[in-house]
Formats: structure tokens, C-alpha cells, sequence
């Protein structure tokens, strides 16, 4: 329609947005989900749950079951979390409480995509700062990027994604002394990580930090993530929230899950023990790989073109994450932990390529 320029496509250079490769194949290894389903006994629970709902009334606005059990399994009190539909949407509403035009995010590229492409929709200025050739977090990088522009809001990811690398509690505790305004920390894949920001939240401290169900808790399909921050920085997102944003069904799915914790413990400690065989078979080949704390392995072939194997990788039909043409990432790939036989496909299918 003449005359009409949507916001954001002026000046904020938002690109074609954020997507993955949705292609029909044997092996899925593109997205970071769980190999695993949720347990049978969740999914019946589950199905219990949802016919007791009464689907004519509205849900509970203030998700206070599902609040309340995030606190009393990390500890902290039901006024220190927000839930929302996925860490993506928990993510635009702090930016929609704390960026805006005039104001400024920083990130370290190459982290997650949305941290950047979320901002921009806000109409937050994004401060970019560079990660070393080895690419890992550059404190020096991130004290000169925070000096110069002051950000609202400052990015870490831990671990980082596509990279792979957790970071320390003194990394944190640094970037928190250097940082101007809010330090978020977006843990995605934090419970495969040794250690967790959410160790230093407190109601004094300008640290939120984001999590996610969609990994670990094999409920990618529910878009379910939260908040834990202090108690004022909750109280600012909440306003910013749509009425009534998290439906019933996904309350009770993400409260219901807390009962198998101990599951979700177990299925950690074998991704991350799968991962590290699948990281000693990598080594053993014609690539180049990153050290990960996360459920993924980023890796760039040596002596092909990295967007030409991942096309012959669909073609034996194995689908991993093309970063190929992302900046500062030619070349390169990101292959999701999956199950053993999914692993030993995927190897099988690279050697074939790399041969």
C-alpha cells in the first residue's frame, strides 16, 4: 500500500528477521531442542490438567502456581519472576520496559541474533562489540563498548549461542561493575552450564536473568520462558505485558514439569555427556570446532565450503544450523546434540561429505 513504511524499516537495518531451515529429513540437528520427548507420566498429567481448565474464563493474569513453583526451585520469591511465551517475548518486553528510541543495547557479536534483531524492533539502538579471533567474550571489547555508548541494556549469553562458551562468575561480576544500566544474561542452555547468574540476583543488583523451557525440559512446543530479576525490574515488565499473555494450558504445562525435575537433571548430564563424544569425533575429522558448555557444537570444514556441506548433509538427509554466510562465522556450522543413533547418522553423513 502506497505511502505506508512499517516502523523500523527506515533506519534500523532489521534484515530478513530471524529463521531456520524447516526441511523434511531423518535427522533434525538444527535448533538446539531436546533429542528427548517429556516424560510419559508429564504427558498424562498433562492431559488431566488441561480438562479440568475452564476454557470461557480467562486465565490467571499473574501466573501466580507457576510463579510460585519458579521461585521455590530457585530460590527466590514469586515477585522475582516473570513468565511469558517463550524467552524471546520475555526478552522484547524487558527491552519495551528499558530500551525505546534514545536509548542503547549492547551485545557481542556473534552471540543469539535476537538479542539485536529484538532491540531494533524496539527502536533501542544496538552497540555492537567484537569478540575475540577465538571467539570468546573480550572484556577490554566490553568495557570500551560500554564506556562509549552507555547502553540501557547489556547482553551476555551464557553459554553463548552458537558458540558455545559459558561464562565465568567473575566474567559476570566484572561486566556488572563496568555496566551503566541492565545486565541481562540469557541462559537458554544455562542448566548444561557449571554455574549460573542467577547466583547473584538480588533486589540491589541490576541483573536479570532469562531462561527457557524449550531446551532441557523438552518443551520447545509449549513456548514457555521466564524472568528471575529483582523485584522492581519484574514489577516495570509486568506493566509492559499484554492482559492475560500466558494461557492456561501452558501455565499448568509449566508447572506440571517442575514435578520432574529430577528427569530433566538426568537427560543434562546425558546430552552433555553425548556431546562430548560427538565433540571427540569432530576432532578426529576435517574441521575446526569450539570448545561448547552448551547441548550444540559449532564447527567450520576446513577444506570445504561450509554452506556447500550442509546442502550435501540434506541431501543424506541430516539437517544442521547453516552459519556459513553469518558475519565473523564463514564458513561455519552448528550441529545440535541428538540422541546416539541421530549422532552417529550425522557422522556418518560429514565423513561421507568431507571425503
Amino acid at each position: 500500500m502506497g505511502g505506508l513504511t512499517p516502523v523500523g524499516d527506515d533506519d534500523q537495518g532489521l534484515g530478513p528477521g530471524y529463521h531456520s531451515a524447516q526441511v523434511e529429513v531423518a535427522v533434525r540437528l538444527n535448533t538446539n531442542e531436546s533429542p528427548y520427548p517429556p516424560p510419559a507420566g508429564f504427558v498424562a498429567a498433562l492431559a488431566a490438567s488441561v480438562s479440568s481448565i475452564s476454557f470461557n474464563r480467562y486465565p490467571d493474569r499473574e501466573a501466580t502456581a507457576l510463579r510460585s513453583g519458579l521461585a521455590q526451585m530457585h530460590g527466590v520469591d514469586p515477585e522475582n519472576v516473570f513468565c511469558a511465551n517463550g524467552s524471546n517475548e520475555v526478552l522484547q518486553t524487558l527491552l519495551l520496559a528499558y530500551g525505546g528510541p534514545g536509548r542503547s543495547a549492547a551485545v557481542f557479536e556473534p552471540t543469539y541474533t535476537l538479542h539485536g534483531h529484538i532491540a531494533r524492533l524496539t527502536r533501542t539502538t544496538v552497540a555492537v562489540g567484537e569478540r575475540t579471533a577465538a571467539l570468546a567474550l573480550d572484556l577490554g571489547e566490553v568495557k570500551r563498548v560500554l564506556t562509549d555508548a552507555r547502553p540501557a541494556v547489556t547482553f551476555l549469553c551464557s553459554p553463548n549461542n552458537p558458540t558455545g562458551e559459558a561464562l565465568a562468575e567473575e566474567v559476570v561480576r566484572e561486566v556488572l561493575d563496568l555496566a551503566p544500566g541492565l545486565v541481562v544474561v540469557d541462559e537458554a542452555y544455562g542448566q548444561f552450564a557449571p554455574w549460573s547468574a542467577r547466583a547473584l540476583v538480588a533486589d540491589d543488583v541490576a541483573l536479570v536473568v532469562a531462561r527457557t523451557y524449550s531446551k532441557t525440559w523438552s518443551m520447545a512446543a509449549a513456548r514457555l520462558g521466564y524472568l528471575i530479576g529483582p523485584a522492581s525490574v519484574i514489577a516495570e515488565v509486568e506493566r509492559r505485558a499484554l492482559p492475560y499473555h500466558l494461557d492456561a494450558v501452558k501455565q499448568a504445562a509449566g508447572l506440571l514439569a517442575l514435578d520432574y525435575r529430577a528427569e530433566m537433571e538426568y537427560r543434562v548430564t546425558a546430552v552433555a555427556a553425548e556431546r562430548d563424544r560427538l565433540a571427540s569425533a569432530l576432532s578426529e575429522m576435517a574441521v575446526e570446532t569450539w570448545p561448547s558448555d552448551a547441548n550444540f557444537i559449532l564447527f567450520r570444514p576446513l577444506q570445504r565450503d561450509g554452506h556447500a556441506v550442509w546442502q550435501a548433509l540434506v541431501e543424506r538427509s541430516v539437517l544442521v544450523r547453516d552459519c556459513s554466510s553469518w558475519p565473523r562465522l564463514a564458513g561455519c556450522l552448528r550441529v545440535t546434540v541428538g540422541t546416539p543413533e541421530e549422532d552417529d547418522m550425522f557422522l556418518t553423513a560429514l565423513a561421507e561429505v568431507l571425503a
